[in-house]
């Protein structure tokens, strides 16, 4: 352990070094990387020197006992070593926790994308739904939420909603939220008391800037077009709403709900990095191979992750088999506790694997 936490500590100081090295200034993408590294190894090298602290006390105590005939100086020394050794158990628990290699997204901010699915108007109301337990929950955190682009259904809810989350780790926190969710209940238009089942796709994905992804101007074809409101009512009759295709991917994103062109064709390049770096990621991820596909909440779109089932007052998530209450988490402020017992599972998996 002693020899990992040293070559861990000498990195550590390697990289303060190069954060005032003159070239390492002069690149702005290379300086932010490096202090980007610097500022996520910065606990973890507290708690590797505090250990290797641990250690050099306990030898320079036993050497002083070896060269002592003082038998209160001895006694002395010896509660000195026995209060190092007992610290040195927990610090290492924290620091194998902390060597866990940790998702290099959890720090971002997100962008998250709900799409009504099967249920037809009944699907675009759970997808509001969904929608305002996201905005319950991010309130709670104290994150701001931020409506980048949405398609309103005239039954209620939305078609589609995507919007940003900002705040402290947010992704680290609602990635777990990706992949499809399924509600039971009966819905407000069904006169014969009829329960039926609707699905809604969420997707979670991390903003990207520039640092993260590059995009050529060249790659994109911008156009311009008058924003329009449910059932087809003109918003306005400028040109504010914009539509940006990246032609080499064929990626679209398109986004009317900002109050100018300017401000519309910025949240689509917003939207449209943090699509191009989660192709980016699904490549990599793939690269990885099996030791993805065992970690909980991998975010596949496709994947059934909860169940809310109104009449029973349940909510199950199937990737744990964890329950709770369909009213406490869909329209209450229980969804933390669902989320703590995924990231639970998840800390125990790569635990488990590190060992």
């Amino acid at each position: 352990m002693r020899d990992k936490l040293e070559k861990l500590i000498a990195a550590y100081e390697e990289l303060e070094k190069r954060m005032v090295d003159p070239t390492v200034v002069s690149d702005p993408k290379e300086y932010a990387r490096i202090a980007k590294e610097h500022a996520s190894q910065a606990e973890l090298v507290a708690k590797a020197r505090e250990y290797v602290g641990a250690l050099d006390d306990i030898e320079v105590a036993k050497e002083m006992q070896r060269e002592t005939s003082d038998a209160s100086e001895k006694e002395m020394l010896q509660e000195d070593i026995g209060a190092n050794e007992a610290k040195l158990p927990a610090l290492e628990d924290e620091i194998k926790v902390m060597l866990i290699p940790g998702d290099p997204n959890d720090e971002k901010n997100t962008i998250v994308e709900i799409r009504a699915g099967v249920g037809g108007d009944e699907a675009a109301i759970f997808a509001g739904d969904l929608y305002n337990m996201y905005a319950r929950f991010a309130s709670t955190h104290k994150w701001k939420t931020e409506v980048l682009s949405s398609s309103p259904s005239e039954a209620g809810g939305f078609k589609t909603i995507e919007f940003k989350v900002t705040g402290d780790k947010v992704f680290s926190v609602m990635k777990f939220e990706s992949g499809v969710h399924r509600v039971q209940r009966i819905p407000k238009t069904e006169s014969q008391g009829r329960i039926q089942t609707s699905t809604a796709t969420v997707a979670v994905l991390p903003e990207a800037d520039e640092i993260d992804i590059e995009i050529k101007d060249e790659d994109l074809r911008i156009d311009t077009y008058c924003a329009s409101g449910p059932g087809g009512q003109c918003v306005n009759t400028t040109y504010s709403a914009v539509r940006i295709t990246h032609l080499p991917t064929n990626t679209v994103v398109q986004s009317q709900d900002q109050r100018s062109q300017i401000q519309n064709r910025a949240v689509c390049m917003e939207m449209l990095r943090a699509r191009l770096y989660e192709v980016e990621l699904e490549k990599q991820q793939a690269e990885q191979g099996a030791a993805r596909l065992g970690q909980i909440g991998h975010g596949s779109r496709a994947e059934k992750i909860r169940t809310y089932n109104q009449p029973q007052d349940r909510v199950t998530d199937h990737r744990i088999g964890f329950n709770s209450t369909y009213n406490g988490v869909l329209l209450g402020d229980r969804l933390p506790e669902v989320i703590d017992a995924l990231a639970a599972a998840e800390r125990a998996e790569k635990l488990a694997r590190a060992v």
